[in-house]
């Protein structure tokens, strides 16, 4: 969430900016508020409606409308609140802030924001539904992920003793 907040504060600026820049002051202002070892990102724009299999090896932002399913491997799917997804998404990390009809599967983690609504099936390690988030469907979570075997393992067991009659 904290990406795309930066990218909308980032797309505003340059809006409200009418002067020509010069190439090393775009540069500048490109990067700024970004690490230089950000990975890069693709914006798929409100105005854009897509249609088949995207497959990409950085982080993507759906401002638009996809029919069809986004693989992104080892990165970042962000579904903004104006975003629609019409088909499955892969990827490690995802956010749903807008709306998904298909099935989802993350790596790492899933975050349903407030304003997301997911029709369909998510299957990661880690599920956030914040309070006001629609979903409908069923979560798996994997059992053998390292967070829940830590978390098995720090509670102390104990046996029950039967009571006698």
């Amino acid at each position: 969430m904290m990406f795309y907040k930066k990218y909308k504060k980032l797309v505003a600026r340059a809006l409200a900016t009418n002067r020509p820049k010069s190439a090393s002051e775009s540069t500048d202002f490109l990067s700024a508020g970004q690490s230089s070892q950000s990975p890069p990102r693709a914006i798929i724009g409100a105005g854009v409606k897509m249609q088949g299999q995207i497959v990409s090896r950085e982080d993507i932002v759906v401002d638009g409308l996809i029919e069809g399913s986004i693989t992104a491997g080892d990165h970042q799917v962000i579904v903004s609140d104006s975003g629609v997804v019409k088909g499955d998404i892969h990827a490690s990390v995802i956010l749903v802030e807008g709306s998904v009809s298909g099935d989802i599967s993350a790596n790492q983690n899933v975050v349903i924001a407030a304003s997301g609504n997911i029709i369909g099936n998510i299957e990661s390690p880690r599920v956030t539904l914040e309070d006001g988030a629609k979903f409908k469907g069923s979560i798996e979570m994997d059992p053998d992920q390292p967070a829940q075997v830590e978390l098995l393992s720090s509670v102390n067991v104990r046996p029950l003793k039967a009571r006698s009659s």
